[in-house]
């Protein structure tokens, strides 16, 4: 296999060689180019940039992808990013290390997110991106990032406010299921304030009808006889014959960087224990009554 380009496996991840092809669909898109267009500059039948673009090339080379970024004047950042997942050795999973072979600054997370149907997650420790308000999210961005400017602190923001749309859009919402365990509510983030209006928050997005909110109060024990860390499994839809169209992933964050698992036994083992964390939660009313208790104590 020649240098600098990554080739296909049935038993490995899809998932680099997919967000590549979606980054560049978008950006192909914003250049004003048709497929055919595009494939013409490269020298390519219309077909071999389609394959690109659904994730389903059988071969990527990097002098490829940034010429493409140079065709449809994609930021130098941006291109990094994309050349470093066009050179993502495949394998049974992805960990993405952040600063190997992909900037820091890329978010693989974000586009991955905007392209999921069905998002179901466990968090105990803070309130999910999606639910965040901006306070919070603010909070916690000047914790992780003391070196921002005020302005570069408000970007990070309005950013994740901007990701949100995936739940309030009118046309076609994203499924969103949350269990929140109660260590979430009572852990002061920001302050009483920022924390009275969060609760509230969640309680009422928790009445969506694409979004459910459940907490798992501490009275519930350890459901799953081991402590478990923050997990979101992405789903993106069916097809007519109820395939999916894309194999569901899920997503765990650690401070060095990000795993990804698609292998069908542990997107199931996932599933299995979101189900097993919802049955010792309380219902959608019963978790709102508490956000709403504890929203006024924080106040009192």
């Amino acid at each position: 296999m020649p240098a600098g380009s990554v080739s296909s496996g049935s038993k490995t991840t899809s998932l680099p060689r997919r967000q590549l092809g979606r980054y560049l669909r978008d950006m192909r898109t914003q250049s004003g180019l048709t497929i055919a267009q595009a494939a013409r500059l490269m020298e390519w039948g219309a077909s071999t940039l389609q394959r690109l673009e659904k994730g389903q090339a059988d071969r990527i080379r990097t002098i490829d992808i940034r010429e493409l970024c140079r065709i449809y004047g994609v930021p130098d950042l941006l291109a990094e990013g994309l050349a470093g997942l066009a050179q993502q050795a495949d394998s049974p999973s992805w960990w993405h290390a952040f600063g190997d072979l992909i900037p820091e600054t890329f978010d693989v997370y974000v586009g991955l997110e905007a392209a999921a149907e069905g998002v179901a997650a466990y968090q105990p420790e803070i309130v999910p991106g999606l639910l965040q308000t901006a306070d919070y999210a603010r909070a916690l961005y000047r914790l992780a990032y003391p070196g921002d400017t005020d302005a570069a602190l408000e970007q990070r923001v309005q950013i994740r406010l901007q990701r949100q749309a995936l739940i309030t859009r009118r046309v076609a919402p994203a499924t969103v299921d949350v269990i929140l365990h109660e260590s979430v509510l009572r852990r002061v983030v920001g302050g009483a304030k920022v924390m009275a209006a969060q609760l509230r928050h969640l309680a009422d997005v928790g009445t969506r009808g694409n979004v459910t909110v459940r907490v798992l109060p501490f009275s519930a024990g350890v459901p799953l006889g081991v402590g478990a860390a923050a997990f979101t499994i992405l789903d993106f839809g069916t097809d007519r014959a109820g395939r999916p169209l894309e194999p569901p992933v899920v997503h765990t964050e650690g401070l060095t960087g990000d795993l990804y698992l698609e292998r069908p036994a542990d997107v199931r083992r996932y599933h299995r224990a979101h189900e097993n964390l919802q049955q010792c939660a309380l219902d959608g009313q019963s978790s709102r009554h508490l956000l709403r208790q504890l929203a006024k104590e924080f106040l009192a």
